[in-house]
């Protein structure tokens, strides 16, 4: 299935029914009165998360979504029947947005989230509801309102602890596939991941954790070269960033220390806080350096970079180092989830009870 992560539409909620003017005619029942009942409420618009989905492309090409008008009133004390709702499923880290002014709307960030996006229209009186001791036979009615339109940007960015950065063919591909679920494709050509791809992976039963592989990255990539500046969305909501880097380039002119400097500066330029997450640095493809060029490469690339976060040393290949790295991830994820001291001590003040 085509990954998408962006579309329009439009939507509209049902408007209400019209309210009913109408008078009791039966034999012997001389003076009726009104019996004109209340339109029925439009349908709504809802929103649900739904797990099962990973991608908007539903949303591509059908773009204009309406829920049902509420229905009229009628007769006999007949009030209108309320409009069908409507509900759109979306996936999980779904953003939603209004098209016009870019004002965010909502996001769907659990499973199951269902949310209102567009409110159907009340219904109209009938003459019914205007029966009073002083008024004996009411003509007015009133007519339904119409309900909510809107046309909304909807923006996925998925949810993930962990994300992957690089250039092309550093080996993001190879590396989550050698440590979660995921197959993507890998081969020996840049940009062979066109689009994210997200894996599970398990420390142990009950522990796992979730990592994001997007395309890689050139330099440039903020003003729209490459594919990766497209993708970089799907970092924002991770907690960890892993910068993997080729310390064995096929082109012995390459330098990993620009590129590793390229990569951090175009995440600088897309945005400030994407740049100041938690980095670790990932040398990967050590199987193909001796234990001196290992020790080399990677004393040149922390005096290189100035690096004062954790370096590991992999091979995603030959699942060299992997299971080491894993572990410290699902650290570092777990502690950044504890609660602080001010949390827990706030858990347990009797002042903060609810």
């Amino acid at each position: 299935m085509k990954f998408v992560d962006e579309a329009y539409i439009e939507v509209a909620a049902g408007d209400g029914g019209n309210g009913c003017a109408s008078f009791r005619h039966e034999k012997y029942k001389e003076f009726g009165g009104p019996d004109g009942g209340d339109g029925g409420r439009g349908g709504h618009v809802y929103v649900m998360a739904d797990v099962n989905l990973n991608t908007l492309i539903d949303f591509r090409y059908a773009r204009r979504h309406e829920a049902k008008r509420g229905q009229h009133g009628m007769g006999s004390d007949m009030y209108g029947a309320a409009g069908d709702d409507l509900t759109l499923r979306v996936p999980v880290g779904t953003v939603i947005s209004d098209a016009e002014t870019s004002e965010v709307l909502m996001e769907l960030l659990t499973p199951g989230e269902k949310r209102i996006l567009a409110k159907g229209g009340d219904g109209g009186f009938g003459n019914l509801h205007y029966k009073s001791s002083t008024n004996r036979a009411p003509r007015q009615k009133t007519m339904g309102k119409p309900g909510q339109r809107l046309s909304v940007k909807l923006e996925l960015k998925v949810l993930a602890d962990v994300g992957l950065l690089g250039m092309p063919n550093a080996g993001k591909s190879t590396f989550i596939t050698a440590v979660s679920n995921a197959r993507p494709k890998v081969a020996d050509y840049p940009f062979t991941t066109l689009h994210p791809n997200l894996g599970v992976v398990r420390v142990a039963p009950e522990q796992s954790f979730v990592v994001a592989d997007i395309p890689g990255l050139i330099e440039g990539a903020s003003e729209g070269a490459g594919l990766g500046h497209q993708f970089l969305r799907h970092l924002q909501r991770t907690g960890l960033l892993l910068h993997i880097i080729d310390v064995a380039p096929f082109d012995d002119s390459v330098d990993p220390v620009a590129q590793a400097m390229a990569i951090a500066e175009e995440l600088r330029k897309y945005d400030e806080a994407l740049y100041e997450k938690p980095r670790w640095l990932v040398l990967n493809k050590i199987d193909m350096l001796d234990a001196a060029a290992r020790k080399a490469i990677r004393q040149k690339m922390v005096d290189g970079l100035q690096w004062q976060g954790p370096v590991y040393e992999i091979s995603a290949l030959a699942r060299e180092g992997c299971e080491a790295l894993i572990r410290d991830i699902y650290a570092h994820l777990r502690a950044a989830k504890a609660p602080t001291e001010e949390e827990i001590a706030e858990r347990f003040d009797p002042r903060f009870d609810r």
